[in-house]
């Protein structure tokens, strides 16, 4: 019979604390919850407006962030230049400040008259209290995820093999997307993922900018505050039941997808 090491049973025991702390909310708001309030939010168009509004706004900050953080994430995981470290931690800004003070710093920018604001404003795209209001609120505070998390993976990816394809005749855009995205395709999805829930979940910056159209958290936010608790609850276990079928989802098509190390 395996001998437990006492250090592994106190670093379990410690790790189940962090896990216990996160699960007993949640499962406790879950259970509490009258299953019929759960099932008549489900028939509330507004409930199911704001939640696909946070679902939609949320994917297309996922898709930009992929579209601009992949070449970024990538030059950041295969050059070394000065300056490189000032880039990085302006990448992970966004997860350190305050949000409510992200979403003053992007009304400085896109009231109608701010530095962006007027330029887009030229060609008929509003911020305030709009979509793309919603969208760069979550795209700011979400990107770092998919930069952070594509890069691990293009760090992963053993350079000799894209030298090797690019010997073979291969272009870079070629070596890039046939061999080096393959390789790095999961961490890629990893971050996908985590950039979309990071940005489904925003609140703070979201209604400095664009209190309508209401997302899921800021409807949850003023139903509870008009209404209290037992209104806001039913539609605050809804929006998490369907991250977490998301989430399972996802996961459970990624789960096959071995990690590519070049060690």
């Amino acid at each position: 019979m395996r001998r437990i090491e006492y250090s592994t049973f106190f670093f379990a025991l410690m790790g189940s604390f962090a896990v216990l702390f996160i699960l007993i909310p949640l499962v406790t708001m879950i259970l509490s919850e009258d299953p019929g309030a759960v099932v008549a939010n489900l028939q509330d168009s507004e409930v199911l407006g704001s939640i696909f509004t946070s679902a939609y706004c949320a994917l297309i900050a996922t898709i930009i962030a992929l579209i601009f953080g992949i070449p970024l994430a990538y030059t950041l995981a295969r050059n070394d230049f000065k300056g490189k470290g000032f880039i990085e931690a302006i990448i992970d800004i966004p997860i350190v400040i305050p949000h409510t003070v992200t979403g003053i710093a992007l009304l400085t920018v896109f009231a109608p008259h701010g530095i962006l604001g007027m330029p887009f404003g030229k060609i008929g795209i509003s911020f305030i209290d709009a979509m793309p209001g919603i969208i760069v609120a979550m795209l700011f505070v979400s990107s770092s995820f998919m930069i952070n998390s594509a890069r691990e993976g293009f760090e992963n990816v053993d350079p000799r093999l894209e030298k090797v394809a690019r010997t073979l005749g291969s272009g870079n855009f070629r070596t890039f997307f046939g061999i080096t995205i393959p390789l790095s395709l999961r961490s890629i999805v990893v971050g996908s993922i985590m950039t979309w829930a990071r940005a489904i979940s925003e609140f703070g910056a979201v209604i400095i900018l664009a209190y309508y159209p209401m997302i899921a958290p800021t409807l949850i936010y003023t139903r509870f505050l008009n209404f209290g608790l037992s209104s806001s609850k039913p539609i605050a276990v809804l929006l998490i039941l369907i991250c977490i079928m998301v989430f399972v989802i996802v996961r459970l098509l990624i789960s096959g997808w071995k990690s590519y190390d070049k060690d």
